[in-house]
């Protein structure tokens, strides 16, 4: 059954693709009561775009969004009925701050991050999480800037 649906993917369009890729991560995050249906794969995609838009930001692949399912189905303040609109404000998040982090930490280690943070002290608060991140990217400019002013005139 792999084989045939690996060959089957060869022929699709690039959207149906990660429609595809998105509908199988279900095997995964559905031990967690978390499914998504088509229209809520293209919910996601399309929420994605935007955010991607929004933020300037141009991503080849769906690698982050799988990892943002993947890693946030586990969390225990994840629940069906808000899952699509969790995983779109986790993409907002997520993308603002590789912005302001001007791409120097990497994405996985972001979402750990992120995930972290969601589960601990913001016990589930998107709005909370946002906020902590913000408060975090914040900092991590800060210590940046803090650093390359150590190192200048080094030249």
């Amino acid at each position: 059954m792999f084989l045939s649906r690996m060959f089957n993917a060869i022929q699709l369009s690039p959207q149906s693709k990660t429609m595809v890729e998105l509908l199988d991560l279900n095997e995964k995050t559905k031990k967690h009561g978390l499914v998504l249906t088509p229209d809520d794969v293209k919910t996601v995609i399309i929420s994605r775009n935007k955010v991607l838009r929004d933020h300037g930001r141009i991503e080849l692949g769906i690698e982050v969004t799988k990892e943002l399912v993947e890693v946030f189905s586990t969390s225990p303040y994840m629940d069906q009925d808000h899952y699509v609109d969790t995983l779109n404000e986790l993409h907002e998040i997520f993308y603002y701050l590789r912005n302001e982090t001007e791409d120097k930490i990497g994405d996985m280690k972001l979402i750990h991050m992120m995930k972290d943070v969601f589960d601990g002290p913001c016990a589930g608060s998107l709005e909370l999480l946002r906020s902590k991140m913000e408060e975090f990217a914040e900092n991590f400019r800060r210590d940046m800037m803090r650093r390359e002013s150590l190192f200048e005139g080094d030249e």
